[in-house]
């Protein structure tokens, strides 16, 4: 998949929460009509869903208002879902960016991404050993080599 401008990485942080940006792109990107078809079927679903549930918020409720108020910043949003849903603590938080920076290394999404690997011909050679390295080399970053 190509690099989609407006998208940034998993591996991008709100108050040094992953991912949480990246699923506010989406939202943002997918309401201008600027979100390739391939991320649209997944809107809401997977990693969204996963942090949604950790948030404890309803995914199309915070699509709701994000659209609802555009000149929010990411840290705003966050915040409106932790009043919506649960304030994260640091340890929730250093909790959250353990799992998700290591899905698809040593777990059940490890069959996942080797599957994705083989279709896109990417071999050990690419670095990628969890499924945020993957989205880096498959939207033309460099997989990440140092923890968070």
């Amino acid at each position: 998949m190509p690099n989609v401008p407006g998208l940034r990485s998993p591996y991008e942080t709100v108050r040094d929460f992953v991912y949480f940006s990246r699923m506010l792109d989406k939202i943002r990107l997918h309401a201008k009509g600027q979100l390739p078809p391939d991320f649209v079927n997944n809107l809401g679903k997977a990693f969204d869903d996963r942090c949604c549930q950790y948030l404890k918020i309803n995914y199309r409720e915070l699509t709701d208002w994000v659209l609802a108020h555009p000149e929010q910043s990411s840290e705003d949003v966050l915040a409106w879902a932790e009043s919506m849903g649960r304030k994260l603590s640091t340890n929730d938080i250093e909790i959250w960016n353990s799992f998700m920076t290591k899905r698809g290394w040593r777990d059940e999404a490890r069959e996942i991404l080797e599957r994705r690997l083989k279709e896109n011909g990417l071999g050990p050679e690419a670095g990628v050993e969890t499924m945020f390295d993957y989205i880096e080399v498959d939207e033309g970053r460099p997989a990440r080599r140092t923890a968070l």
